[in-house]
């Protein structure tokens, strides 16, 4: 059989997971999917280990031996996540060393509560780093106008940063200036840029949800003509990908100036997109359509299970990054039309608020089950 996965490899873009527990990595799962489903790194986030975490007794040993030493819930907490991702960071060593520090990276947000505080996060991105010990792994820092000098401070002292939470090409383009500020700033205190790595995590089908939802209820409440009907129609389902190839002609235009060039001549190594957000949440959509269009060379998809093993069977692979690009412009500029009017500015605005929203209630939910487990364990 064809493994469209290792397909996807050999056209320049590499596949991470956006899942990590320990079941998977006790039960051997995880370095089997390295080898059968071409994985080349690990993303996590605090719904992935409420997930993991709330409801599965395989972390009640480690929850028990921290309750008995009078740790604070905090500190149980970080004592499992940490645990996890640095056994992660080892089975995934051999991808970071083969690739010459390109992937085998394992990426760990910072609390989401302090998104919007710029010193918190560099406090923590600094401790999560150093207590983790691990070269490859990545510390997530949400692409916020707080977050990004926290991108530039960790990444002039050698942190490796996946910046999250992009949704637009703006905030992108922002990004990759706070990464080469970093960068510079490193270079001009003599220290090796070289063995740095950033991905810029741009999400994409909550996009789609929100401005398909949006349509929808502009459809339902009255009966505009068919031709208002058509445009709106033809929008659907189509903004994150146009968005996504936008970005990345962004990307291009970024490495060719002068600034990048300097540093890459130092050794740097690119800021690679990042699709994120890739499970297909509309029944009527493939289910992979993210994956199938947006492959291309120096980027990264990050899928769920699910994704993955649906793009191991009926993946369409192709080199389609740069496919389209003239419409996904004409597509961005429609929302402008009167008969449209989507103001993509505020949308994305409302998806970076929602989306640091739907990491700290699981956040939230996980400490709270954390801290109902202790109390049951207590009694036990």
């Amino acid at each position: 059989m064809t493994n469209h996965l290792a397909e996807i490899g050999e056209l320049g873009q590499s596949i991470w997971m956006d899942n990590l527990t320990r079941d998977l990595i006790r039960s051997g799962d995880l370095k089997q999917m390295i080898e059968t489903r071409a994985l080349r790194g690990i993303t996590s986030n605090p719904a992935i280990f409420e997930k993991a975490i709330a409801g599965n007794a395989i972390y009640d040993d480690a929850i028990e031996t921290g309750m008995r030493a009078g740790k604070p819930l905090q500190e149980i907490y970080e004592s499992l996540i940490f645990e996890d991702i640095r056994h992660a960071c080892d089975i995934f060593f051999p991808i970071y060393e083969s690739s010459g520090g390109l992937d085998g990276y394992i990426s760990i947000e910072v609390p989401p509560i302090i998104a919007r505080d710029t010193q918190k996060t560099i406090d923590e991105a600094r401790r999560y780093y150093r207590e983790i010990g691990k070269p490859n792994v990545m510390i997530k820092i949400p692409g916020t106008a707080e977050g990004l000098p926290a991108v530039e401070q960790a990444i002039s002292e050698g942190i490796n940063v996946n910046v999250t939470l992009l949704f637009s090409v703006t905030s992108y383009i922002e990004t990759a200036w706070a990464y080469i500020r970093g960068l510079e700033a490193r270079a001009a205190k003599g220290e090796d840029i070289s063995k740095l790595a950033s991905v810029a995590s741009f999400f994409l089908s909550r996009i789609d949800i929100k401005i398909d939802d949006l349509i929808d209820s502009r459809l339902k409440q009255g009966a505009p003509d068919q031709n208002v009907r058509a445009k709106l129609e033809a929008i659907k389902g189509k903004v994150a990908i146009a968005n996504a190839k936008i970005a990345y002609q962004e990307y291009k235009n970024i490495i060719q100036t002068d600034r990048w060039q300097a540093l890459a001549a130092k050794g740097a190594n690119v800021q690679r997109l990042l699709w994120a957000s890739t499970s297909t949440k509309n029944p009527h959509y493939s289910d992979v359509m993210y994956v199938d269009e947006l492959v291309g060379p120096e980027t990264v998809n990050t899928l769920p299970p699910a994704t993955i093993e649906a793009c191991a069977d009926h993946c369409d692979v192709a080199n389609r990054i740069e496919s389209h690009v003239d419409e996904a412009y004409r597509l961005i500029d429609s929302l402008k039309d009167p008969d449209v009017n989507i103001d993509i500015d505020q949308i994305m605005d409302e998806l970076l608020a929602e989306g640091i929203d739907k990491f700290i209630q699981p956040f939230e939910s996980l400490m709270e089950s954390l801290e109902n487990k202790v109390k049951q364990l207590a009694t036990v």
